[in-house]
């Protein structure tokens, strides 16, 4: 198999070098508008066609800035001289990516993607949003910090915002710059209010890389050999890879076995995403959370929910991913799409379990800062005002069912999940089994990147493509990314 495999990878990157030009001209060559097709590009489209390429990148009027800076290969060298080794890049080639509009991204020579990972689902409203923009810039014209030893309206404005969109008694906010910062100060908020120490996380989980933080991670590619804690790691309920399936109540068992028979009977908190990033986009088997919340509050624990990809209305169906499983957490950890692109994170919890911070002094010296603020408050606008919810709802229905179909016709995909725009493609060269198609995986992820499709890879073995693209994301781009697929996978 690993001959076999090495074969296949070495025939495809041969055979994408040679067709490496002709996708280029064809699908991102800068022009005045991108919403006209010139003469000789439909040519160019015709001809494509005859050899069952996939049609051209979405029309979009956009022209991307002339770049002078440095190379690609001049980057790379200044980064492997003065950046740390543990930074690692995409592709064999690594992009150089000098600009973005919206859901594109356009590298140094004007070539243009579709960028269907929004910067590790990050992105939210959209690359350079105006109104995004526009209150940054304003805000960076009057103060661009102070901290919260002085009185200013943005950190208000925005908290005040942000705790109207959470449910229960929720109210309470922190800011900090991170999804490591948020999920670490949320732990710190459990053992104060409990008195407990020991934490439960989810295998497969990712909460950060911080030193307390990777503790609750649990991929081993992360995590460095270091002291972790009091931290305990049960049985990840997986719909698709889990020992029990999609049955909710053996998983949540597992919690209470831990519990009685690995603890004092007594928990400080448990933590976990509803739909996991890293992991590769794994939905927790329906009904879980409710069984594990109950489980973790009898034995004096509060229960977290990591909304650091999942929040702001990605999933489509909910505002947030933890409403997906009818439950209120006791604290909520967010960053990511909170900024759209922004250093910014946010910890919010009930007034109650605030309280037990007042007794030493708690603070962030950015946390909130103005800028950051501003540019929050202008996130949660855009996305009532442009409905992004709702959009996710219809274009990742959708993506979803484009992406079954394509499952029906390679056997090469064995799961397609998610909701919304928080959706996980998993590659086997086994249905049965389920056997990784790590290599295959990444031939086709080269050639996504050939054909103008960014997507991002997850799960411990490296054979989950992750696509969760800004929420402006269009069904044309949806059409276009699974066309790309399709033709991927059948040069395999």
């Amino acid at each position: 198999m690993a001959m076999l495999q090495r074969r296949i990878l070495k025939r495809t990157v041969e055979e994408a070098k040679n067709k490496l030009s002709f996708y280029r001209n064809r699908t991102l060559t800068p022009c005045s508008s991108f919403s006209t097709l010139s003469s000789s590009s439909s040519s160019a489209v015709a001809a494509a066609a005859s050899d069952d390429v996939p049609r051209q990148l979405p029309p979009f009027d956009y022209q991307p800035k002339p770049y002078n800076g440095p190379s690609a290969d001049e980057i790379l060298e200044k980064r492997k001289k003065f950046l740390g080794p543990s930074l690692f890049y995409y592709y064999q080639k690594p992009l150089n990516i000098v600009e973005g509009k919206m859901q594109y991204l356009f590298d140094e020579n004007g070539k243009r993607y579709l960028d269907a990972f929004a910067g590790i689902v990050t992105v939210s409203c959209g690359h350079c949003h105006p109104e995004i923009l526009n209150a940054i810039t304003e805000q960076n014209k009057l103060l661009q910090h102070a901290t919260t030893i002085y009185l200013h309206h943005a950190i208000a404005d925005f908290a005040e915002a942000l705790a109207s969109k959470m449910p229960g008694n929720l109210k309470v906010v922190y800011f900090v710059n991170s999804g490591s910062e948020a999920n670490e100060l949320a732990m710190l908020m459990a053992r104060l209010y409990t008195g407990n120490v020991g934490m439960i996380s989810l295998r497969n989980a990712y909460h950060g890389g911080s030193s307390s933080t990777i503790g609750l991670t649990a991929l081993n590619t992360w995590k460095y050999p270091i002291p972790e804690g009091e931290i305990h790691h049960v049985i990840n309920p997986d719909p698709y890879r889990g020992v029990f399936g999609s049955d909710a109540t053996p998983y949540a068992k597992d919690v209470q076995d831990h519990i009685d028979y690995g603890t004092s009977g007594k928990v400080a908190g448990f933590i976990a995403e509803t739909i996991q990033g890293v992991g590769g986009a794994v939905e927790l088997a329906p009904g879980y959370l409710k069984q594990v919340y109950d489980i973790v509050r009898k034995a004096g624990g509060v229960c977290i929910a990591d909304e650091v990809q999942t929040g702001f209305g990605r999933t489509g169906s909910h505002y947030w991913g933890f409403e997906t499983q009818g439950v209120i957490p006791d604290i909520v950890t967010m960053a990511k799409g909170i900024g759209n692109g922004l250093p910014l994170g946010a910890v919010v919890t009930t007034p109650e379990i605030a309280s037990v911070m007042a007794q030493k002094i708690q603070f962030n010296t950015f946390g909130g800062n103005p800028v950051c603020s501003a540019g929050g408050l202008a996130v949660l606008r855009v996305l009532d005002k442009e409905k992004r919810q709702a959009h996710c709802a219809d274009v990742g229905s959708h993506l979803i069912g484009r992406l079954r179909s394509l499952q029906d016709r390679h056997d090469i995909i064995g799961d397609v999940r998610g909701r919304g725009l928080m959706v996980g493609v998993e590659l086997v060269t086994d249905r049965k089994e389920k056997t990784p198609a790590k290599a295959e995986t990444a031939v086709i992820f080269e050639k996504l990147k050939e054909l103008g499709v960014l997507i991002g890879k997850g799960g411990l073995q490296g054979n989950v493509f992750r696509i969760k693209p800004p929420m402006c994301f269009t069904k044309d781009d949806a059409d276009f990314l699974v066309d790309s697929l399709d033709y991927a996978i059948s040069k395999l």
